[in-house]
């Protein structure tokens, strides 16, 4: 469990199209093996402290003739953005991904000094 000790709590959330690979013929649907997709994502304010993070697949495209194996996550939480990664592996053949991420942490103190 991660405590965050501070009055006042933000939360950002967004969604982002991570590839399209059947379309342009791309790894994640040619290739075999461990492959792996990241795009990075700004906060619109940056929070005081890096945020806890939670991401989740919005859509996926995939085929059915293989195993379907996945991990979507947050990578490099920092506060002001991060990278959201999807990873697959073996013979899964995906076509696309979209993904919803939802971030929560501590905001700037607006009455705080900066010296």
């Amino acid at each position: 469990m991660k405590r965050i000790a501070t009055g006042v709590l933000g939360i950002a959330e967004g969604a982002l199209q991570l590839f399209s690979d059947f379309e342009t013929g791309g790894p994640m649907w040619t290739q075999e093996g461990p492959r792996e997709v990241r795009r990075s994502v700004r906060f619109d304010e940056p929070f005081a402290a890096s945020p806890t993070v939670t991401v989740g697949l919005r859509m996926w495209d995939i085929h059915g003739g293989s195993n379907q194996r996945a991990e979507v996550l947050a990578e490099n939480v920092t506060p002001e953005g991060m990278e959201v990664v999807f990873r697959t592996w073996g013979d899964t053949r995906v076509a696309r991904v979209s993904a919803a991420w939802v971030a929560l942490g501590p905001l700037p103190d607006p009455d705080a000094w900066d010296l």
